[in-house]
């Protein structure tokens, strides 16, 4: 089991699927084993969203696999854990995302300098299918313009 120097774990499919604003870092509260494994890079937030339950902000759906070496005092690997924001911070979410087709969305989890587990949210609205496609076709055109200017 090795623990790893930075860990990153990132929501890829966030910038296809949404519209993303007002963007901010968030402390995460982690048990013992929930932060071990996390700094094994042993995480995930792909199907992840945060909701508010009674005026607190959760992640919910944020998988992170037990400990190996956790013995009755390992944690559940999905489980609603609170976010840590300023109350006015708290207070401008909560705004936004009671405008309808709005929601906060993790983009990535990561350890910061001084240790401590955080994550990246951002207010996202859906996006349309033809919003997709035209983020498809910006892609490809990007990709092909680099080939070009590589081979040139």
């Amino acid at each position: 089991m090795k623990i790893q120097k930075t860990v990153s774990i990132l929501n890829k499919r966030a910038r296809f699927e949404y519209e993303l604003s007002d963007e901010m870092e968030a402390g995460i509260v982690l048990t013992g084993t929930e932060i071990k494994s996390l700094r094994m890079g042993k995480a995930s937030i792909a199907e992840s969203f945060c909701q508010f339950i009674n005026g607190e902000l959760f992640i919910i759906n944020m998988q992170i696999e037990e400990y190996k070496l956790g013995t009755f005092y390992n944690h559940k690997a999905k489980r609603e854990r609170k976010l840590l924001l300023h109350r006015r911070e708290l207070q401008k979410l909560e705004r936004r995302v009671k405008d309808v087709g709005y929601t906060i969305v993790p983009l990535k989890v990561y350890i910061n300098d001084a240790g401590k587990a955080k994550v990246f949210i951002a207010v996202g609205r859906g996006k349309k299918q033809f919003d997709k496609r035209e983020t498809i076709k910006e892609r490809e055109n990007k990709r092909n313009l680099d080939r070009i200017l590589k081979k040139s």
